[in-house]
């Protein structure tokens, strides 16, 4: 009799699904952070798994800057209506008429501003608790955070002031007003990412793969054309075929230049470059 083969996949797989289980358990109004960005599509396939054939037990909420990419976007929907989850969206927009964000330069990155309309999100549906797809080998910040990263009454977080982790055993009570952000997929790489979307086979947006776009050469980065980022005197719109290893704010994101067209190339890419 043979044994069965237990991947590493696996294994960051069950402790993924065991941590989302452990939210649904132990918080009262959890939410799943989602943008429609690969790892927060691999967090909605492990929510599949944890969950189905039952609806999930919280939300979908994406925070909006409006400067997104509409491919990003169309996969947003896209998935969140294929799985029939709620989805609830709220934007900067919203916090910019309301007074509490002032946008000096409307052609600046706004991602800084998130976090205004996430807390006011909070405290709109009265969430304890929001997964989100970070993980700790994109910042060294990160590499410090735990998978239960307790935030105070005005949303911050301390370093100092965070719980023991042992085991898999996590301390989720909050007071009012008190909130936890968890990472289920903190101790996934990027590697472990694409390798994960190949094996899934998981539906992902097309700006991930290797496409023809205009873009401009500033100093080291290959920045792209768009409505909110047009050349400069003297630069010069090419067209090159590029990818994006992230999606965010447009006007901060750079591609990478790539011929990578599918997981797996990207996957051999990504061993290489890293």
């Amino acid at each position: 009799m043979s044994n069965p083969t237990f991947t590493h996949l696996d294994v960051l797989e069950s402790e993924s699904i065991h941590i989302m289980r452990e939210v649904a358990a132990e918080c009262k109004n959890p939410a799943l952070l989602f943008s429609g960005g690969k790892d927060s599509i691999v967090m909605l396939r492990l929510a599949e798994k944890a969950f189905r054939p039952c609806k999930f037990p919280f939300p979908l909420v994406h925070i909006d800057t409006e400067h997104n990419f509409p491919e990003v976007i169309k996969a947003r929907d896209k998935l969140a209506a294929d799985l029939g989850e709620r989805l609830i969206v709220r934007s900067l927009e919203g916090s910019i008429a309301k007074g509490t964000i002032i946008i000096k330069d409307p052609d600046l990155p706004r991602n800084p501003y998130q976090s205004v309309t996430l807390l006011e999100t909070i405290a709109e549906f009265g969430f304890d608790a929001c997964m989100g797809g970070a993980r700790r080998d994109e910042e060294k910040a990160r590499a410090k955070e735990r998978i239960f990263s307790f935030r105070d009454e005005f949303g911050q977080w301390d370093p100092k002031n965070q719980r023991p982790e042992l085991w898999d055993i996590y301390n989720t009570r909050v007071h009012n007003d008190e909130n936890m952000r968890v990472f289920p997929i903190s101790n996934w790489t990027e590697m472990d990412i694409w390798e994960y979307i190949d094996r899934e086979n998981l539906y992902i947006p097309s700006i991930y793969y290797a496409h023809e776009r205009e873009v401009i050469r500033r100093g080291d980065n290959v920045i792209p054309v768009s409505h909110l980022v047009q050349p400069r005197p003297g630069e010069k719109i090419e067209m090159v075929s590029v990818r994006f290893r992230t999606v965010g704010d447009m006007t901060c994101t750079a591609p990478v230049e790539s011929t990578a067209s599918n997981a797996l190339e990207i996957i051999a890419e990504t061993a290489i470059t890293r």
